[in-house]
């Protein structure tokens, strides 16, 4: 079993490999857990049925649930790709469906200045993480995994080159102000990680999350119990599109391979204040 479970992630690197590992251990729990003594690769739809409805009764997202069960999908395929199985018992579980539209706004344009000066308050390397993941709307794992050689030139834009998820590589332009805020935070240094610890060590996502939480509550508080990472993330592509950025570069610039991704992060906030209703009130007044 540990074998089929190293080949299928061996597929995978970053944030997904990561995710899909986690994924795989909390099923490997909760068989160990609801169904004793079933070897993993000798479950029935049913056991995969009954785990859908466990994570649905504990009231997690969908988009979180859709994915577990994903994960299990892509492995339970593999296995079968590779002669351990005759067939996936993942193949017709249902999953729950992922709508357009999402209920977070993520940060309006005061709390994310508030949040830039708290970080600015409290050092460079908080200023650093803030503005990447803010300014430039980076993925926390791209923030973590970024690196000082990898900063470069390019037509008059200071660039960083990031790995993107599935392992892309892409390199984004530096505002000015970010691009001040990470010389001043380097002082210098040209190697390692982009990030470190007092020892040295590269910062992780962990820490970023923990570093943006001590930052809320003194700039959002009403928000510092529950902010991530994302939250700036999110705040990027709705504050773009407000300052007049394009649908399309907005897209890019985030790295959705879908626009339809894109569009949910601004439907949130308008799609009550566009609604035809009051464009027809008003030519019928």
């Amino acid at each position: 079993m540990a074998q089929v479970l190293a080949g299928f992630l061996l597929a995978y690197s970053g944030a997904t490999r990561t995710a899909y590992a986690s994924d795989l251990r909390h099923f490997l729990t909760w068989t160990a857990a609801r169904a004793p003594g079933i070897d993993p690769l000798g479950v029935a739809r049913a056991h995969l049925d009954a785990y859908a409805a466990d994570l649905a009764a504990t009231g997690l997202a969908p988009a979180t649930t859709a994915r577990r069960l994903a994960a299990l999908a892509g492995f339970y395929a593999y296995a079968v790709d590779e002669g351990h199985l005759q067939r996936s018992p993942a193949a017709r579980v249902r999953r729950p469906k992922v709508g357009e539209h999402t209920t977070s706004t993520g940060l309006d344009r005061a709390e994310l200045s508030a949040l830039v000066a708290a970080a600015e308050a409290d050092g460079p390397r908080s200023l650093v993480v803030v503005l990447l993941l803010g300014l430039n709307g980076l993925r926390v794992s791209e923030v973590a995994g970024a690196r000082a050689e990898h900063l470069g030139t390019e037509r008059g834009h200071r660039v960083l080159a990031i790995t993107r998820k599935g392992g892309r590589t892409a390199r984004v332009p530096l505002a000015p102000r970010t691009a001040t805020a990470v010389e001043t935070y380097l002082a210098g240094r040209t190697s390692g990680p982009l990030l470190v610890t007092r020892t040295g060590a590269g910062v992780d996502r962990h820490a970023i999350w923990r570093l943006l939480r001590r930052l809320a509550r003194d700039a959002v508080p009403a928000k510092a119990a529950s902010i991530h990472p994302h939250d700036l993330r999110h705040a990027f592509v709705t504050l773009s599109l407000d300052a007049g950025a394009s649908l399309r570069d907005v897209q890019d610039a985030a790295g959705h391979a879908d626009p339809r991704t894109t569009r949910r992060y601004d439907r949130a906030r308008h799609h009550l204040d566009r609604h035809p209703t009051y464009a027809l009130a008003g030519l019928l007044s």
